[in-house]
């Protein structure tokens, strides 16, 4: 993972985090949170789906091995990545919608292109 944020939470806690945000934001589309964790997820979710780009067996079990669900894995490499075909990253964009109630931490919702 290289440079990353620690984004509170022990390396164990905030794998399996992020994991969970890139199956959701996969499945759904958009997901709303903090703006720390959007810009943290927006580099596993751009690499996920540059493995869907590629599309052979090797890419999928790669997929399969961050990805918790198979259903999403196969929406990924079935449905989502051959919308991106023409395109060279950036498969992500990130709306600021203001601060969070209770801690005024940014909240923004991180949605596919």
């Amino acid at each position: 993972m290289g440079k990353h944020r620690k984004l509170g939470r022990q390396s164990d806690h905030r794998v399996a985090m992020l994991r969970n945000m890139t199956t959701s934001i996969i499945a759904h589309g958009r997901i709303e949170t903090t703006e720390t964790r959007a810009k943290e997820l927006r580099k596993l979710a751009d690499k996920m789906i540059t493995l869907g780009k590629r599309g052979d067996l090797h890419a999928r079990r790669q997929a399969l091995s961050f990805i918790y669900d198979k259903n999403v894995v196969a929406k990924l490499f079935e449905e989502i990545a051959p919308k991106y075909e023409g395109r060279n990253g950036g498969y992500t964009r990130i709306l600021k919608l203001g601060p969070r109630r209770g801690d005024g931490a940014e909240m923004v919702i991180i949605e596919l292109v």
